[in-house]
Protein backbone atom coordinates (compact mmCIF):
# COMPACT_ATOMS: atom_id res chain seq x y z
CA UNK A 1 0.00 0.00 0.00
CA UNK A 2 1.20 3.50 -0.84
CA UNK A 3 1.14 4.74 2.76
CA UNK A 4 2.80 1.75 4.40
CA UNK A 5 5.50 3.00 6.80
CA UNK A 6 4.54 6.59 5.99
CA UNK A 7 3.49 9.25 8.48
CA UNK A 8 0.40 11.09 7.24
CA UNK A 9 -0.55 14.42 8.80
CA UNK A 10 -4.04 15.85 8.39
CA UNK A 11 -4.39 19.51 9.29
CA UNK A 12 -7.82 20.31 10.72
CA UNK A 13 -10.34 18.34 12.78
CA UNK A 14 -13.45 19.44 10.96
CA UNK A 15 -15.81 16.91 9.35
CA UNK A 16 -13.58 16.56 6.28
CA UNK A 17 -10.32 16.04 8.15
CA UNK A 18 -11.79 13.63 10.69
CA UNK A 19 -13.55 11.59 8.00
CA UNK A 20 -10.31 11.41 6.06
CA UNK A 21 -8.55 10.13 9.17
CA UNK A 22 -11.23 7.51 9.77
CA UNK A 23 -11.11 6.24 6.19
CA UNK A 24 -7.33 5.88 6.28
CA UNK A 25 -7.23 4.27 9.73
CA UNK A 26 -9.67 1.64 8.54
CA UNK A 27 -6.91 0.51 6.16
CA UNK A 28 -4.17 0.56 8.77
CA UNK A 29 -2.62 3.89 7.79
CA UNK A 30 -0.66 5.79 10.47
CA UNK A 31 -2.37 9.17 10.59
CA UNK A 32 -2.32 12.14 12.96
CA UNK A 33 -4.77 15.04 12.91
CA UNK A 34 -3.56 18.44 14.13
CA UNK A 35 -6.28 20.84 15.26
CA UNK A 36 -6.08 24.45 16.45
CA UNK A 37 -9.01 24.11 18.91
CA UNK A 38 -7.84 23.79 22.50
CA UNK A 39 -9.61 20.46 23.18
CA UNK A 40 -12.48 18.28 21.95
CA UNK A 41 -14.90 20.24 24.14
CA UNK A 42 -14.36 23.40 22.09
CA UNK A 43 -17.75 24.44 20.82
CA UNK A 44 -18.38 24.78 17.11
CA UNK A 45 -20.96 27.47 16.45
CA UNK A 46 -23.18 27.50 13.41
CA UNK A 47 -26.22 25.82 11.95
CA UNK A 48 -26.77 22.13 11.45
CA UNK A 49 -25.36 20.14 8.53
CA UNK A 50 -27.36 17.97 6.18
CA UNK A 51 -25.36 15.26 4.48
CA UNK A 52 -26.43 14.31 0.98
CA UNK A 53 -26.68 10.96 -0.71
CA UNK A 54 -24.06 10.72 -3.45
CA UNK A 55 -21.49 12.73 -1.48
CA UNK A 56 -21.49 13.27 2.29
CA UNK A 57 -23.53 10.20 3.16
CA UNK A 58 -21.41 8.01 0.88
CA UNK A 59 -18.27 9.01 2.77
CA UNK A 60 -19.91 8.45 6.15
CA UNK A 61 -21.17 5.05 4.97
CA UNK A 62 -17.65 4.07 3.85
CA UNK A 63 -16.47 5.11 7.30
CA UNK A 64 -18.98 2.69 8.83
CA UNK A 65 -20.89 5.48 10.58
CA UNK A 66 -24.02 5.96 8.49
CA UNK A 67 -26.42 4.25 10.88
CA UNK A 68 -25.08 6.33 13.77
CA UNK A 69 -25.53 9.47 11.68
CA UNK A 70 -29.15 8.54 11.00
CA UNK A 71 -29.74 7.98 14.74
CA UNK A 72 -28.35 11.39 15.65
CA UNK A 73 -29.68 13.46 12.74
CA UNK A 74 -33.16 14.95 12.50
CA UNK A 75 -35.27 14.82 9.30
CA UNK A 76 -36.80 18.26 8.88
CA UNK A 77 -39.40 19.77 6.61
CA UNK A 78 -39.26 23.24 5.07
CA UNK A 79 -41.47 26.26 5.59
CA UNK A 80 -41.47 29.54 3.66
CA UNK A 81 -42.91 32.66 5.27
CA UNK A 82 -43.15 36.25 4.13
CA UNK A 83 -41.58 39.14 6.00
CA UNK A 84 -44.75 39.74 7.99
CA UNK A 85 -44.90 36.16 9.25
CA UNK A 86 -47.48 34.69 6.89
CA UNK A 87 -46.90 31.09 5.77
CA UNK A 88 -46.50 30.78 2.00
CA UNK A 89 -45.30 27.20 1.68
CA UNK A 90 -44.90 24.27 4.07
CA UNK A 91 -43.63 20.78 3.45
CA UNK A 92 -43.30 17.89 5.88
CA UNK A 93 -40.61 15.25 5.45
CA UNK A 94 -42.27 12.16 4.02
CA UNK A 95 -41.44 8.76 5.48
CA UNK A 96 -39.55 7.77 2.34
CA UNK A 97 -37.49 11.00 2.57
CA UNK A 98 -36.32 10.73 6.18
CA UNK A 99 -32.85 9.52 5.21
CA UNK A 100 -32.38 11.88 2.26
CA UNK A 101 -30.61 14.70 4.11
CA UNK A 102 -31.40 14.81 7.84
CA UNK A 103 -29.84 17.65 9.87
CA UNK A 104 -27.08 16.97 12.40
CA UNK A 105 -25.57 19.34 14.95
CA UNK A 106 -21.96 20.18 14.09
CA UNK A 107 -20.67 19.28 17.54
CA UNK A 108 -22.51 15.96 17.44
CA UNK A 109 -20.94 15.12 14.08
CA UNK A 110 -17.47 15.96 15.39
CA UNK A 111 -18.03 13.75 18.45
CA UNK A 112 -19.25 10.88 16.28
CA UNK A 113 -16.14 11.07 14.12
CA UNK A 114 -13.67 11.52 16.98
CA UNK A 115 -15.08 8.51 18.81
CA UNK A 116 -14.50 6.40 15.69
CA UNK A 117 -10.76 7.13 15.71
CA UNK A 118 -7.96 5.47 17.61
CA UNK A 119 -6.96 7.13 20.88
CA UNK A 120 -4.75 10.22 20.52
CA UNK A 121 -5.29 10.49 16.78
CA UNK A 122 -6.20 14.17 17.18
CA UNK A 123 -3.55 16.47 18.64
CA UNK A 124 -5.32 19.54 20.04
CA UNK A 125 -4.12 23.13 20.48
CA UNK A 126 -1.89 22.88 17.40
CA UNK A 127 -2.52 25.70 14.95
CA UNK A 128 -0.29 25.24 11.90
CA UNK A 129 1.59 28.34 10.79
CA UNK A 130 4.13 26.99 8.32
CA UNK A 131 5.49 23.86 6.64
CA UNK A 132 9.03 23.27 5.42
CA UNK A 133 10.95 20.53 3.66
CA UNK A 134 13.67 19.03 5.82
CA UNK A 135 15.66 15.85 5.33
CA UNK A 136 13.14 14.33 2.92
CA UNK A 137 10.15 15.02 5.17
CA UNK A 138 7.72 17.83 5.86
CA UNK A 139 8.42 19.80 9.01
CA UNK A 140 5.26 21.26 10.54
CA UNK A 141 5.56 24.39 12.68
CA UNK A 142 2.76 25.27 15.09
CA UNK A 143 1.80 28.50 16.77
CA UNK A 144 2.49 27.05 20.22
CA UNK A 145 6.15 26.58 19.27
CA UNK A 146 5.97 22.82 18.78
CA UNK A 147 6.96 20.95 15.63
CA UNK A 148 6.21 17.61 14.01
CA UNK A 149 7.25 15.78 10.86
CA UNK A 150 5.34 13.87 8.21
CA UNK A 151 5.85 12.16 4.88
CA UNK A 152 2.51 13.37 3.52
CA UNK A 153 0.35 16.36 4.42
CA UNK A 154 -3.39 16.70 3.73
CA UNK A 155 -4.65 20.21 4.37
CA UNK A 156 -8.22 20.20 5.70
CA UNK A 157 -8.08 23.33 7.83
CA UNK A 158 -10.44 25.64 6.00
CA UNK A 159 -10.38 28.42 3.48
CA UNK A 160 -7.68 30.45 5.20
CA UNK A 161 -5.18 27.57 5.29
CA UNK A 162 -1.49 28.44 5.20
CA UNK A 163 -0.82 25.39 3.01
CA UNK A 164 -2.51 26.63 -0.17
CA UNK A 165 0.39 28.91 -1.10
CA UNK A 166 2.58 25.86 -1.64
CA UNK A 167 0.22 24.64 -4.38
CA UNK A 168 -1.41 27.64 -6.03
CA UNK A 169 -1.49 31.42 -6.07
CA UNK A 170 -5.31 31.47 -5.86
CA UNK A 171 -6.52 33.88 -3.18
CA UNK A 172 -9.66 34.07 -1.08
CA UNK A 173 -12.23 36.58 -2.37
CA UNK A 174 -15.25 38.22 -0.77
CA UNK A 175 -18.55 37.46 -2.49
CA UNK A 176 -20.25 40.69 -1.40
CA UNK A 177 -22.62 39.01 1.06
CA UNK A 178 -22.53 39.19 4.86
CA UNK A 179 -23.96 36.71 7.35
CA UNK A 180 -24.89 37.16 10.99
CA UNK A 181 -25.62 33.98 12.91
CA UNK A 182 -27.70 34.01 16.06
CA UNK A 183 -28.82 31.53 18.70
CA UNK A 184 -31.73 31.41 21.14
CA UNK A 185 -31.70 28.81 23.93
CA UNK A 186 -35.13 27.72 25.17
CA UNK A 187 -36.79 29.30 22.13
CA UNK A 188 -40.24 28.02 23.09
CA UNK A 189 -40.01 30.34 26.11
CA UNK A 190 -37.88 33.24 24.88
CA UNK A 191 -39.31 33.74 21.38
CA UNK A 192 -42.53 31.69 21.43
CA UNK A 193 -44.19 33.39 18.45
CA UNK A 194 -41.26 32.82 16.11
CA UNK A 195 -40.71 29.30 17.46
CA UNK A 196 -44.35 28.47 16.75
CA UNK A 197 -44.06 29.94 13.25
CA UNK A 198 -41.19 27.54 12.47
CA UNK A 199 -43.47 24.58 13.19
CA UNK A 200 -40.35 22.41 13.82
CA UNK A 201 -39.18 22.95 10.24
CA UNK A 202 -36.33 24.82 8.59
CA UNK A 203 -37.81 28.28 8.03
CA UNK A 204 -36.81 30.63 5.22
CA UNK A 205 -37.89 34.21 4.59
CA UNK A 206 -36.69 36.74 2.01
CA UNK A 207 -37.62 40.38 1.51
CA UNK A 208 -35.90 43.22 -0.36
CA UNK A 209 -32.59 41.39 -0.57
CA UNK A 210 -32.53 40.29 3.08
CA UNK A 211 -32.78 36.58 3.90
CA UNK A 212 -33.37 34.70 7.14
CA UNK A 213 -32.93 30.93 7.57
CA UNK A 214 -33.75 29.36 10.94
CA UNK A 215 -33.58 25.89 12.50
CA UNK A 216 -35.61 25.56 15.72
CA UNK A 217 -34.15 22.12 16.55
CA UNK A 218 -30.40 22.49 16.85
CA UNK A 219 -29.72 20.59 20.10
CA UNK A 220 -32.38 22.47 22.10
CA UNK A 221 -31.23 25.77 20.59
CA UNK A 222 -32.85 27.75 17.81
CA UNK A 223 -30.07 28.77 15.43
CA UNK A 224 -30.47 31.11 12.49
CA UNK A 225 -28.63 33.04 9.79
CA UNK A 226 -29.44 36.47 8.48
CA UNK A 227 -27.94 37.12 5.07
CA UNK A 228 -27.71 40.45 3.26
CA UNK A 229 -25.61 42.47 0.87
CA UNK A 230 -22.52 43.61 2.69
CA UNK A 231 -22.68 47.33 3.55
CA UNK A 232 -19.80 49.58 2.52
CA UNK A 233 -19.06 50.24 6.19
CA UNK A 234 -19.63 47.64 8.88
CA UNK A 235 -18.11 47.85 12.33
CA UNK A 236 -19.83 45.53 14.79
CA UNK A 237 -18.79 44.29 18.22
CA UNK A 238 -20.09 40.73 18.41
CA UNK A 239 -19.33 40.53 22.12
CA UNK A 240 -22.09 43.09 22.63
CA UNK A 241 -25.32 41.20 21.92
CA UNK A 242 -27.45 44.32 22.45
CA UNK A 243 -25.50 46.12 19.72
CA UNK A 244 -25.96 43.29 17.23
CA UNK A 245 -29.65 42.93 18.07
CA UNK A 246 -30.11 46.67 17.51
CA UNK A 247 -28.33 46.41 14.15
CA UNK A 248 -30.61 43.58 13.03
CA UNK A 249 -33.73 45.36 14.29
CA UNK A 250 -32.76 48.32 12.11
CA UNK A 251 -31.77 46.17 9.11
CA UNK A 252 -35.08 44.27 9.32
CA UNK A 253 -37.16 47.19 10.59
CA UNK A 254 -40.09 46.59 8.23
CA UNK A 255 -40.35 42.88 9.14
CA UNK A 256 -43.04 41.48 11.40
CA UNK A 257 -42.89 41.50 15.20
CA UNK A 258 -42.09 37.77 15.49
CA UNK A 259 -38.76 38.30 13.71
CA UNK A 260 -37.91 41.21 15.99
CA UNK A 261 -38.76 38.98 18.96
CA UNK A 262 -36.19 36.54 17.59
CA UNK A 263 -33.42 39.15 17.43
CA UNK A 264 -34.15 40.54 20.90
CA UNK A 265 -34.11 37.03 22.41
CA UNK A 266 -30.75 35.99 20.97
CA UNK A 267 -27.99 35.26 23.47
CA UNK A 268 -25.18 34.72 20.96
CA UNK A 269 -24.15 36.32 17.68
CA UNK A 270 -21.32 35.78 15.23
CA UNK A 271 -20.78 37.43 11.89
CA UNK A 272 -18.61 36.99 8.85
CA UNK A 273 -18.45 38.00 5.21
CA UNK A 274 -18.98 35.09 2.85
CA UNK A 275 -15.87 34.10 0.93
CA UNK A 276 -14.89 31.95 -1.98
CA UNK A 277 -11.76 30.75 -3.68
CA UNK A 278 -11.57 29.79 -7.31
CA UNK A 279 -10.88 26.12 -7.89
CA UNK A 280 -7.59 26.38 -9.74
CA UNK A 281 -5.33 23.66 -10.98
CA UNK A 282 -2.15 23.86 -8.94
CA UNK A 283 0.09 26.46 -10.54
CA UNK A 284 3.08 25.14 -8.62
CA UNK A 285 3.57 21.60 -9.84
CA UNK A 286 6.96 21.17 -8.21
CA UNK A 287 5.97 18.95 -5.29
CA UNK A 288 9.10 17.32 -3.95
CA UNK A 289 6.98 15.82 -1.16
CA UNK A 290 3.33 14.68 -1.20
CA UNK A 291 0.89 17.49 -0.39
CA UNK A 292 -2.77 18.20 -1.21
CA UNK A 293 -5.90 19.97 0.01
CA UNK A 294 -9.44 18.79 0.75
CA UNK A 295 -12.63 20.54 1.84
CA UNK A 296 -12.78 24.32 2.18
CA UNK A 297 -9.01 24.46 1.97
CA UNK A 298 -9.33 23.31 -1.65
CA UNK A 299 -12.60 24.94 -2.73
CA UNK A 300 -14.04 27.45 -0.29
CA UNK A 301 -17.61 28.38 -1.18
CA UNK A 302 -20.48 30.24 0.54
CA UNK A 303 -23.19 28.13 2.22
CA UNK A 304 -25.93 28.81 -0.32
CA UNK A 305 -26.43 25.33 -1.74
CA UNK A 306 -25.65 23.06 1.19
CA UNK A 307 -22.62 21.80 -0.70
CA UNK A 308 -19.55 22.83 1.30
CA UNK A 309 -19.38 20.01 3.83
CA UNK A 310 -20.72 17.45 1.38
CA UNK A 311 -18.13 18.23 -1.27
CA UNK A 312 -15.43 18.09 1.40
CA UNK A 313 -16.54 14.62 2.48
CA UNK A 314 -16.56 13.54 -1.16
CA UNK A 315 -12.95 14.76 -1.38
CA UNK A 316 -12.06 12.55 1.58
CA UNK A 317 -13.80 9.56 0.04
CA UNK A 318 -12.11 9.84 -3.36
CA UNK A 319 -8.65 10.69 -2.07
CA UNK A 320 -8.66 7.91 0.53
CA UNK A 321 -9.78 5.35 -2.06
CA UNK A 322 -7.00 6.43 -4.40
CA UNK A 323 -4.43 6.04 -1.65
CA UNK A 324 -5.45 2.56 -0.52
CA UNK A 325 -6.99 0.75 -3.51
CA UNK A 326 -3.72 -0.30 -5.15
CA UNK A 327 -4.51 1.29 -8.51
CA UNK A 328 -1.71 3.88 -8.44
CA UNK A 329 2.04 3.49 -8.55
CA UNK A 330 2.81 6.26 -6.06
CA UNK A 331 1.19 8.82 -3.77
CA UNK A 332 1.73 11.61 -6.28
CA UNK A 333 -0.29 9.93 -9.03
CA UNK A 334 -3.07 9.11 -6.55
CA UNK A 335 -3.19 12.79 -5.55
CA UNK A 336 -3.23 14.05 -9.13
CA UNK A 337 -6.11 11.75 -10.06
CA UNK A 338 -8.10 12.91 -7.02
CA UNK A 339 -7.46 16.57 -7.87
CA UNK A 340 -8.49 16.03 -11.49
CA UNK A 341 -11.86 14.70 -10.32
CA UNK A 342 -12.23 17.31 -7.59
CA UNK A 343 -11.77 20.25 -9.95
CA UNK A 344 -14.79 19.11 -11.96
CA UNK A 345 -17.35 18.51 -9.19
CA UNK A 346 -16.13 21.38 -7.00
CA UNK A 347 -16.45 23.87 -9.85
CA UNK A 348 -20.00 22.66 -10.49
CA UNK A 349 -20.88 23.05 -6.81
CA UNK A 350 -19.40 26.55 -6.73
CA UNK A 351 -21.43 27.50 -9.79
CA UNK A 352 -24.65 26.29 -8.13
CA UNK A 353 -23.73 28.14 -4.95
CA UNK A 354 -23.13 31.42 -6.77
CA UNK A 355 -26.40 31.14 -8.69
CA UNK A 356 -28.29 30.59 -5.44
CA UNK A 357 -26.57 33.55 -3.79
CA UNK A 358 -27.68 35.83 -6.60
CA UNK A 359 -31.27 34.55 -6.44
CA UNK A 360 -31.50 34.83 -2.66
CA UNK A 361 -30.48 38.48 -2.70
CA UNK A 362 -33.28 39.39 -5.10
CA UNK A 363 -36.39 40.98 -3.53
CA UNK A 364 -38.67 38.08 -4.41
CA UNK A 365 -38.94 34.35 -3.83
CA UNK A 366 -36.88 33.08 -6.74
CA UNK A 367 -34.73 31.28 -4.15
CA UNK A 368 -37.45 28.61 -3.79
CA UNK A 369 -35.32 26.31 -5.93
CA UNK A 370 -32.77 26.46 -3.11
CA UNK A 371 -35.37 25.01 -0.75
CA UNK A 372 -36.76 22.28 -2.97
Amino acid sequence: MLLTNKKTAIIGAGPTGLTMARLLQQKGVAVTVYERDKDPEARIWGGTLDLHKGSGQDAIQKAGLLENYYKMAVPMGRIITDYLGNVLFSKETAAEEQYDNPEINRNDLRTLLINSLENNTVIWDHKLIEIQQQNGKWLLNFENGKTADADFIIGANGGMTAIRKYLTDAEVELTGTYMIQGEVPEPEIKCPDFYKLCDEKILMTAHNGNLLVANPRNNKVLSYNTIFKMPEKLNLNFKNTNEIAAFLLDMFSDWGECYKELFRSSSFFAGLPTKKIAVERPGKNNRPLPLTLIGDAAHLMPPFAGQGANIGLLDALILSENLVNGDFENIESAILDYEKQMFVYAEEAQKETRENEIKMLKPDFSFLKFVD
